[in-house]
């Protein structure tokens, strides 16, 4: 019988992933469509990137699929025609590649949810379909330099303060359930203003985007395959890239860097610092931005007390 889930340790998996040799790429991914049987699909996903030595986080839902993955390099091509054999609707899926090739997941995770986003949002009439419009980044970088269009950022607040677009608005959340309540009230003066939205990949703006739509917003738009799909797009078009410092990630690399701006600080001395550490101490684990200065003084910690605990 397949082996349809991890029977290594994660402190094992780690290791073997920081001394691997192989070149990986990693990529996200997903997808909103009617899955029947969530469970078969994470069986058959399950099996065949385990096979072709996969790593990383993918959730389904009846909703769709959401994942972030790890794959060598030899193996892309696989993955992405199993892919697309795996259902018709998946052909078109757009696979956003990082930033850099870092070691990012040392576990493969597949899981089923009741959402592939926690959104929150209950109301029946609700239509997930009815999204924004796309816009890629030449569009992007006009609505940037025009006084009259809003830009809000729809990732959480350890996200934003390390990168975002200049002047975007942050929707002070820790989850994006809160964000999706908090916007609709925060920008009820809006309601007849261009709007951009954006977060990582793209995937809590199709939710975003609709919700706004559903809630009497009348030009909404957002970046097509969000912060990641804007760089790749500028890059390839040569065109400035106007987000400033780095994009969050949710794995080991912890964050990509986009610009040489470094726009937040240390939260221990205050100076300027992009490094998110979680502290040391195992009971605490805390998430923060500490310079390599104060990583030397507290041990990769987050105050004197938790140090003592180390």
């Amino acid at each position: 019988m397949s082996v349809l889930h991890n029977v290594i340790s994660k402190k094992e998996l780690k290791k073997r992933m920081l001394s691997e040799i192989i070149e990986r790429l990693t990529l996200s991914f997903y997808k909103y469509f009617n899955i029947k049987n969530p469970q078969e699909y994470r069986d058959k996903i399950y099996q065949n990137f385990y096979k072709n030595n996969v790593l990383g986080r993918i959730y389904i839902a009846n909703e769709g699929i959401n994942a972030q993955i790890s794959v060598p390099v030899k193996n892309y091509s696989f993955i992405k025609s199993f892919l697309y054999q795996l259902d018709s609707k998946l052909n078109n899926l757009r696979i956003n590649k990082s930033l850099n090739n870092k070691k990012s997941f040392w576990v493969l995770s597949v899981k089923t949810r009741k959402k592939i986003v926690s959104d929150g949002i209950e109301e029946h009439f609700f239509n997930p379909k009815n999204v924004g419009v796309y816009i890629k980044s030449k569009q992007v970088n006009l609505m940037l330099n025009d006084k009259k269009t809003i830009f809000i950022d729809m990732r959480n607040s350890y996200e934003y303060a390390i990168g975002h677009f200049e002047n975007a608005i942050e929707i002070e959340s820790s989850t994006f359930r809160e964000q999706l309540q908090k916007v609709i009230k925060i920008m009820q003066h809006a309601k007849n203003k261009k709007i951009v939205m954006y977060c990582t990949g793209g995937i809590r703006c199709e939710k975003a985007t609709a919700w706004m739509r559903f809630n009497g917003f009348k030009y909404i738009y957002h970046l097509e395959g969000g912060i990641i799909g804007y760089v790749h797009d500028a890059k390839k078009n040569n065109l400035p890239i106007l987000f400033k410092g780095k994009n969050f990630v949710f794995d080991y690399r912890m964050s990509e860097k986009i610009s040489n701006e470094i726009i937040s600080y240390c939260n221990q001395c205050q100076k300027p610092s992009d490094i998110y550490v979680n502290c040391k101490n195992n009971s605490c684990h805390l998430l923060f931005i500490q310079c390599i200065n104060c990583s030397n003084i507290f041990n990769y910690c987050c105050s004197f007390q938790c140090m003592k605990k180390t």
